[in-house]
């Protein structure tokens, strides 16, 4: 049996269809069952903005995208957060594993053999929580499969058993993070500011999921597999999505050759940490314009 694939759309007609087109490319697709989410238009949506609500629900129903196809259309705009959480919660249910997409995703072929053989290997193991098909394009020697303690929204699975874990009170997850003193850690030792995020979620100027399931796995000290180059292109950096800005770092080319899972140590890549810590460091002029003005009371704009 293949682990079926819940894929969110929104308003993006042309990222939605070659998201697709991608997916089916994937030998397994004939095999797969896939969940399709289209979220409604928000209250204040434009004429522009339903033309291409519409325009996304028309593509997603062209073809047998794969095996068999279920359509969740919205009336009005859940926002992507709710969707997500939602909509892999009743998928979890109906099949204990869920493989997780979004309408900026482009999978390589590899994509769902990798996912399935993961999800089958680390079926029983409680300390695996999160499966990730990105990988950042690091510039270290990695192995094959390797462990990270670092969620990653772009292109992932999970368990039933583990996303019962899920925890969205960000406040609590901060509060929680701080007692155990565990912020450095979530932080990947300071490479990256993800507790500014959770700390937005908290006070409500900001409405995601996926920090916090990052956040959950830090406090379970779960583990997450990560392929040595990536399956996932991220084309969502083009402006066009809800919560991404431009930024070229991130696209990679996925990999050809695909990915073999082999049972790997469960303890988290030393190695792999580094890397990903160096890559996602802001340069050091950045930092020292940060901590001027921390110490002069500026925002590091100002400097």
């Amino acid at each position: 049996m293949h682990a079926p694939v819940a894929l969110f759309v929104y308003n993006r007609p042309v990222h939605t269809r070659k998201t697709l087109e991608a997916l089916t490319l994937n030998p397994e697709s004939p095999q797969t069952e896939l969940f399709i989410y289209a979220d409604g238009p928000k209250p204040d949506a434009t004429k522009e903005d339903h033309a291409k609500i519409n325009e996304v629900r028309q593509i997603i129903r062209e073809r047998a995208w794969c095996g068999r196809v279920h359509f969740i259309e919205e009336e009005c705009n859940r926002g992507l957060a709710t969707s997500i959480v939602e909509g892999v919660r009743a998928v979890l249910a109906h099949a204990g594993t869920a493989i997780v997409l979004e309408d900026d995703l482009q999978v390589a072929q590899g994509f769902l053999r990798y996912m399935n053989d993961a999800l089958r290997c680390y079926e029983n193991e409680p300390q695996v929580m999160h499966v990730s098909g990105y990988m950042f394009p690091v510039r270290a020697k990695l192995p094959e499969t390797f462990f990270l303690q670092l969620g990653s929204s772009w292109g992932w699975a999970t368990w039933k058993r583990a996303f019962e874990k899920y925890q969205p009170n960000a406040a609590h997850l901060r509060a929680e993070l701080e007692r155990r003193c565990l912020l450095t850690r979530f932080n990947l030792d300071g490479a990256y500011d993800y507790t500014a995020q959770l700390s937005a979620n908290a006070d409500g100027r900001l409405r995601t999921w996926a920090v916090q399931w990052h956040a959950t796995l830090v406090l379970q000290e779960a583990l997450a597999l990560y392929p040595r180059q990536t399956l996932v292109e991220n084309h969502g950096f083009d402006g066009t999505g809800t919560h991404c800005r431009r930024d070229p770092r991130f696209l990679s080319p996925a990999t050809p050759a695909g990915i073999s899972v082999a049972r790997a140590v469960l303890e988290e890549s030393n190695c792999a940490r580094q890397a990903v810590r160096r890559f996602l460091q802001p340069p050091w002029t950045d930092r020292l314009r940060n901590r001027l003005g921390k110490t002069l009371g500026l925002h590091a704009s100002c400097l």
